[in-house]
């Protein structure tokens, strides 16, 4: 089953509501978890399933990506017919760049045809999850399914975010709405709505015609969501998995997180620092895999003030180097310097961050790269930081990718 089946993963967004993350880099390139970039959780689930073909299909500032993906994921033995494999707009349809997910998908069904695939596994690179995908694929054949997705109940006040969705007793999907505005429980009275996760099975030959009928319709927007399964589920063709019912050989956490917005981005970062986490990087028979650097071991050092280098709660990657500096609960990426009696609370620093000798970070995301200086405080005067940073609506201060100060 598995070595019939053709993994597409949806790499091209903007990720405009990540912005100034995203100015220079697509969504799914965009760095997590102190070493991690937000793809690698997708293409890790691909690889501990079993999955071996996989095209990602890119678009928005791609490079970073496709070097990510040069980097790390050139794993797979293509003399195995196996594969992860970018694919950038080739307008072979037309002269348009991919215009929506569905149409991604259509402007590369010769690739599909001629995959020898029975199945299309169909995944969005910019969501932050674990899932063992055999079980899902074995739900779309136990059903005889055309269509088969993922989903997940979540509280009713965040339902309007996404796909929400109707079921019978057969798991068969009865009514759907994207991104309502009152979201409908999954049952009466409850406080839960069932949504999609954006992960949908195919048959190869189903989605081919949906496709094909789709790219000819001139008022479509071309988009999974909004187009092609209202058209599904209205002929009884949909059916939807639960999301954790049957976890294969992943814990059964059912975390999934779309991190859409630089609050949301922020907070499942900072969720890796509970005493608990809710997604735990340390099961060791599902490894998060992406590419490392050459760097050092990170290091504390004693400043020449004679504070101590120390850190608290913290994510502290490799070639870090604290030299008598204080970080607590915080994320630090690789090669980052923090300077004597520097103070960094409640922040994310990408790679190659330089703080100076008694600056101070509360609440902030500094983007790859930043030399803050001496004396520099951020976080703490919210009309000083709004005048040259962008800030999230709950007061995180985000510093762009080569800002100088």
């Amino acid at each position: 089953m598995l070595d019939k089946t053709l993994t597409v993963i949806l790499a091209g967004g903007h990720g405009s509501r990540l912005k100034p993350l995203t100015l220079e880099r697509t969504k799914p390139a965009v760095p997590f978890g102190g070493q991690y970039r937000i793809i690698d959780f997708t293409l890790v689930n691909c690889l501990h399933s079993g999955l071996r073909q996989v095209l990602v299909l890119t678009q928005y500032k791609s490079h970073s990506l496709q070097k990510h993906l040069r980097d790390g994921w050139s794993l797979f033995n293509p003399e195995l017919g196996e594969y992860i494999t970018a694919v950038p707009p080739q307008m072979r349809t037309g002269g348009s760049w991919y215009d929506g997910t569905a149409d991604a998908v259509y402007q590369n069904l010769y690739m599909l045809k001629r995959s020898g695939a029975e199945r299309v596994l169909i995944l969005s690179g910019d969501h932050i999850y674990r899932m063992d995908y055999a079980p899902l694929l074995a739900f779309h054949e136990e059903h005889s399914s055309g269509v088969t997705l993922a989903s997940m109940e979540v509280p009713l006040s965040e339902a309007g975010q996404f796909g929400v969705m109707g079921v019978d007793q057969q798991g068969r999907v009865t009514s759907f709405e994207e991104k309502p505005k009152n979201p409908e429980p999954c049952q009466p009275g409850g406080e839960n709505a069932l949504v999609s996760m954006g992960i949908y099975v195919f048959s190869l030959d189903r989605l081919i015609s949906i496709l094909e009928e789709d790219h000819l319709l001139s008022d479509s927007g071309h988009d999974f969501g909004f187009d092609i399964l209202p058209k599904l589920f209205a002929e009884n063709e949909v059916y939807a998995y639960r999301f954790g019912g049957k976890a294969g050989r992943v814990s059964r956490d059912r975390y999934w997180r779309d991190v859409g917005n630089l609050d949301s981005y922020y907070e499942a970062n900072m969720q890796l620092l509970d005493p608990q986490p809710a997604l735990d990087l340390y099961q060791p028979e599902w490894p998060i895999r992406t590419h490392h650097s050459q760097y050092p071991p990170a290091r504390t050092v004693p400043g020449i003030s004679g504070s101590e280098g120390i850190f608290i709660n913290s994510i502290v990657a490799n070639g870090v180097l604290i030299v008598g500096g204080s970080v607590q609960h915080s994320i630090l990426f690789p090669n980052v310097r923090i300077g004597d009696e520097a103070v960094i609370h409640n922040s994310i620093l990408f790679e190659g961050v330089e703080v100076g000798d008694g600056a101070e970070l509360d609440n902030c995301i500094v983007d790859k790269g930043v030399v803050i200086p001496p004396g520099e405080r951020i976080g703490f005067d919210k009309a000083q930081d709004a005048a040259r940073f962008s800030i999230s609506e709950k007061g995180i201060v985000v510093v762009p990718k080569g800002y100088q100060f």
